[in-house]
Parts: structure tokens; C-alpha cells; sequence
């Protein structure tokens, strides 16, 4: 994610994070606030300058952390699901051969080369929850809406309760998935 934001703001702006940050340092003003409207005048905002604060005050754990340990985290109290994430991912591998997988606090994404496909959730201590990006399908049979699932891109879920529950029907809604939103 960091990477991405990092090029959006030196092809927009014509300078990299490291060059925008030793730019903040020297000339930049000391509380966030005053940051954000001195980042703004000069027409960096959204995430480039989201980064540039972060580069300046310091980064949140979660995006220093490894994806290891977001997931670790994601699956602590709630040991007996991380099964059901690597099946997922396993077959997530098996039906979008380029898919990306980032992993965020609370979620893992499944990303073509477009855009989020899927999100993976422990939603509960005994469900993971499979969200989809599928625009065009209504809820029916496994397909649930999706409300709350990773960052909303998702319109449908399945619930997912064991690694059994990982199949072909599954296997098929990550290649629809994956096909509806190249």
C-alpha cells in the first residue's frame, strides 16, 4: 500500500516521499493540523499526505508491523479460523494465478490487477467471513450481503466456519470475482 501511495504522490507531484519529507522537516510547520493545511496549499493531500504526517510524527504499528504479525493478530484469540485464511489464500493462489494478498489490522485482501477482489475477516471467534467484490449478483444460497466486511468494497460474503467450507463453490466465486473486476 505504501509503495502504491508513495508513486501516486512522485507522479503527481514531481517528488518522492524522501524528498516531500526533508522538504516537511525544514520547512514544515510542528502540530499535524498545521502539517495537513501546509500540505494542502501545495496540493498534496488524501494519502501522499497521510504518508508525509506519518513520515514526520511516526507510523502506526499495524503499518510497520509484518504481515505475519497482522495476521497473528487477526487470529489470536481466535486460533482454530487461521486454517480457514490459508485455505482461502491457498485457493485464492488456485483461481487468480496473479492475485496480490495485503494484509492489513483487521483483514487480508485479495487484489487483481485492478482492485480488491476479496477480503478475508475473522469476523467472530468462530466464522471467517469471505467478502466479495460481485457488483452484479444478489444475495442467494452461501451469498450473503456483506455489511462490515474489510474496507466496504465488498458487496457479498460467505461465511466460512471450517477449511470443509473452502470448496470448488468457493474456488468458482474467486474467479468471478476476479473476471468481474478486470
Amino acid at each position: 500500500m505504501l509503495t502504491g501511495v508513495e508513486e501516486r504522490l512522485a507522479a503527481r507531484t514531481g517528488d518522492d516521499v524522501a524528498t516531500w519529507s526533508a522538504r516537511v522537516r525544514a520547512e514544515g510547520p510542528d502540530t499535524e493540523p498545521e502539517l495537513r493545511a501546509w500540505l494542502a496549499e501545495r496540493d498534496v493531500t488524501g494519502y501522499g499526505a497521510m504518508v508525509l504526517v506519518m513520515e514526520r510524527f511516526g507510523y502506526p504499528d499495524f503499518l510497520t508491523a509484518s504481515a505475519d504479525d497482522l495476521v497473528e493478530g487477526q487470529y489470536a484469540d481466535r486460533p482454530a479460523l487461521r486454517p480457514v485464511l490459508d485455505a482461502v489464500l491457498t485457493a485464492a493462489a488456485a483461481a487468480v494465478p496473479d492475485v496480490a494478498v495485503q494484509t492489513r489490522k483487521g483483514y487480508v485482501s485479495l487484489v487483481g490487477p485492478r482492485r480488491t477482489i476479496a477480503v478475508v475477516q475473522a469476523s467472530t471467534r468462530t466464522r471467517v467471513d469471505l467478502g466479495l467484490r460481485l457488483r452484479d449478483r444478489e444475495p442467494g444460497g452461501r451469498l450473503l450481503p456483506a455489511r462490515s466486511i474489510g474496507n466496504g468494497a465488498c458487496t457479498l460474503r460467505v461465511a466460512l466456519t471450517g477449511v470443509a467450507d473452502v470448496d470448488d463453490e468457493v474456488t468458482d466465486l474467486l474467479r468471478e470475482a476476479d473476471a468481474a473486476n478486470r
